[in-house]
């Protein structure tokens, strides 16, 4: 019995702790947590439960001493008519050059959060989860200009995301 415990316990951490990139992506490099840091609108996702029903969303990403990243999701749940806020930390898989980070709002349950995409300035942003259920295009402002728009897109088709499944988020102006 106690052998059972051990290895379901084993499967549980093991896959709790892994978090993925979709296959034929590849996240930024170099990647700089300084420059990425600060807020960004959500422009597009895919729809995701924990986000249902949310405009006016943003996350802010918070460099901690410890080198972690707290990360700060906001939204307004046009339904139940209210604000939304969840707070998480994330820290880098591997190399802290490259855009690979893992994200935990509940415990020991990571994650994935890929950027796979990203201007010089970082500016415009396209993150990706560990497979294809999970995405975001990210801009400083809350619209986008159309030529980073179609980029994001062809470049998210191209990987196998359901680009038609998106979800565009509405901003107050």
């Amino acid at each position: 019995m106690i052998d059972k415990i051990f290895v379901v316990f084993a499967i549980v951490l093991a896959c709790t702790s892994c978090v993925s990139i979709p296959e034929g992506a590849t996240a930024v490099s170099p990647f700089d947590i300084n420059q990425y840091k600060g807020t960004w609108y959500e422009i597009a996702r895919m729809d995701l439960k924990f986000e249902r029903n949310l405009n006016n969303t943003t996350a802010t990403y918070t460099l901690k001493e410890d080198g972690t990243v707290e990360v700060k999701n906001r939204g307004y749940n046009y339904v139940k008519e209210e604000w939304t806020e969840a707070i998480g930390k994330a820290k880098f898989v591997g190399d802290n050059t490259k855009g690979r980070l893992k994200v935990s709002f509940f415990g020991p349950f990571y994650g994935a959060y890929n950027v796979i995409a990203l201007d010089q300035d970082y500016q415009y942003a396209l993150v990706a989860g560990g497979d294809v259920d999970y995405m975001w295009i990210l801009s400083r402002e809350n619209s986008i200009p159309d030529t980073i728009k179609e980029n994001y897109l062809a470049k998210a088709k191209v990987l196998g995301f359901k680009t038609d499944e998106l979800i565009w988020v509405e901003h107050d102006k």
